[in-house]
């Protein structure tokens, strides 16, 4: 379990309401997830953290320009041109970029926006939100947007780190699995790890 000062002081957020929320989240996780011990909350924590802009962020943002999209989604858009009709139109990108996998139907179902990018680690897919909703009972895939609510936002991120068998990478110490485990590579390390050093000195 974890203090509002401790994540104070791991993340700098001045808005005590909000941050007590926040924390009353993540310990509810914490202990459901069988994240019990400071190696395991730090690791959790560390990466929940970047991958949540310090808990600001529960829904994926899609907002790519056409250059944008070619870098990011090469795969899906092979020229600016082709990009064009969906720059800036988040719903239309997650549409045809995760339209036909990880159970959503096809681009034109419109799955894609429904099951995008969700929680502190944004859980995605169909799939997911099928099985999120299937051990939870909370009905995520009429009601996607609870996700994006702080419990259910870090709930998500427990739900994906046990599902994932996480604990036994942080018992470990070993972040650099973890992070391709939940990034699919490692973009991001330096900040996760600088993350992780510094909650080493705040949660012992």
């Amino acid at each position: 379990m974890i203090t509002v000062e401790q994540l104070q002081k791991a993340t700098g957020i001045k808005d005590i309401a909000r941050l007590t929320e926040i924390t009353k989240g993540i310990n509810d996780t914490l202990t459901k997830y069988n994240i019990n011990t400071p190696l395991r909350i730090n690791h959790f924590l560390a990466q929940v953290l970047h991958e949540s802009g310090n808990f600001i962020y529960t829904k994926e943002n899609l907002n790519y320009s056409a250059a944008g999209l070619v870098t990011t989604f090469k795969k899906y858009f092979l020229n600016e041109a082709a990009a064009l009709p969906y720059a800036r139109q988040q719903d239309k990108i997650a549409n045809k970029v995760y339209g036909g996998r990880m159970g959503n139907g096809p681009e034109s179902s419109g799955d894609g926006a429904k099951f995008k990018g969700r929680g502190f680690i944004q859980l995605t897919g169909r799939d997911n939100y099928t099985a999120i909703t299937k051990e939870t009972g909370i009905n995520f895939i009429d009601c996607p947007e609870l996700l994006e609510t702080l419990q259910y936002g870090s709930l998500s991120a427990g739900w994906f780190w046990n599902k994932n068998n996480l604990n036994a990478y942080a018992d470990k110490d070993d972040i650099v699995s973890i992070t391709k485990k939940i990034n699919g590579g490692t973009n991001g390390l330096a900040d996760r790890q600088a993350k992780l050093v510094k909650l080493k000195t705040i949660i012992a």
